[in-house]
């Protein structure tokens, strides 16, 4: 067949077909077209923002805004008990029953004053002064069946725990340790290997120097004479017998007492410990001697 036949065909084809109009427009088979809702239509022409305010600009509420009104906090009264807690000074507990326990199984000697770094050598008993911790508060439990004849040395004692200790013959004082001196106790071994000279015990802060001056709490910086009529008294309140320390066998033992500016028994302000000799070094200068005398 020509080139001439196969054109007139086509031709004749065509005149048959309908004319490509709007109408007669089709998609290919297998297509799909995605219907998009226009704008404005079916009352969705905020795009999700809703009508009119901050919502509308992206400009999110603060959590706890009320939208105008008072908000909670404000129409509370207020709660001072809270306030400054975080500056508030922590004493971790140690109960009586648990001293009782530890002197039981070995784990302290009553035979020797007991401190802060006597009860954490026992294992038992720990303490973070980064976390504003700042000793030990002898509580009152097991105070009933607390046998021990004792000398040690806490930070915070109630009334109850003097007089359970005091009935058996002990005695108990109630001590201050600013923040540094605390981390020397908590691990005296680690300081030592540093080669530094122990420092002085600060003084205590404005707010407990009450209580630390107070012969009812047994304060370090109380008067001794005071102490011994707050003993007396406190035995009489309890009905108790109060024994007499200067009879006692351990009468030295449980009259040692540490200096106001003291941290370790036995080891006096400005000594240098050398673990690797075995020796302690003592400043000499009357100038040191003079910084570091109470």
């Amino acid at each position: 067949m020509g080139s001439r036949q196969i054109t007139e065909k086509s031709l004749s084809i065509l005149r048959s077909l309908p004319r490509i109009s709007v109408g007669n427009i089709r998609d290919n088979p297998g297509s799909k077209v995605t219907q998009k809702r226009g704008r404005g239509q079916h009352g969705g022409d905020k795009h999700g923002a809703g009508n009119k305010g901050s919502g509308q600009r992206q400009n999110y509420m603060r959590l706890g805004y009320e939208t105008g009104n008072n908000p909670f906090y404000l129409r509370m009264p207020q709660e001072p008990y809270y306030r400054g807690h975080h500056h508030r000074r922590e004493y971790p507990p140690l109960s009586l029953l648990q001293l009782q326990s530890l002197i039981d199984t070995d784990r302290i000697d009553v035979s020797l004053p007991v401190d802060l770094a006597s009860i954490i050598k026992s294992g038992l008993y720990n303490f973070y002064p980064e976390q504003k911790q700042f000793g030990i508060n002898l509580t009152d439990e097991g105070a009933d069946i607390f046998a021990a004849k004792i000398n040690i040395e806490v930070q915070w004692a109630s009334e109850q725990v003097i007089a359970a200790v005091e009935r058996n013959g002990g005695v108990i004082t109630t001590a201050y340790y600013d923040p540094h001196s605390l981390f020397l106790l908590k691990n005296p071994k680690h300081f030592f290997k540093t080669g530094a000279a122990i420092p002085r015990r600060m003084i205590p802060p404005p707010d407990v120097i009450e209580y630390y001056t107070s012969a009812e709490t047994r304060g370090y910086l109380a008067d001794p004479e005071k102490i011994s009529q707050e003993r007396l008294k406190l035995s009489q309140k309890y009905g108790y017998e109060l024994p007499q320390v200067e009879n006692d066998s351990f009468y030295e033992m449980l009259c040692e007492r540490k200096d106001p500016r003291q941290i370790f028994y036995g080891l006096e302000p400005g000594w240098v410990v050398n673990l690797k000799d075995k020796c302690i070094l003592k400043p000499t200068d009357k100038e040191l001697l003079r910084f570091y005398s109470s």
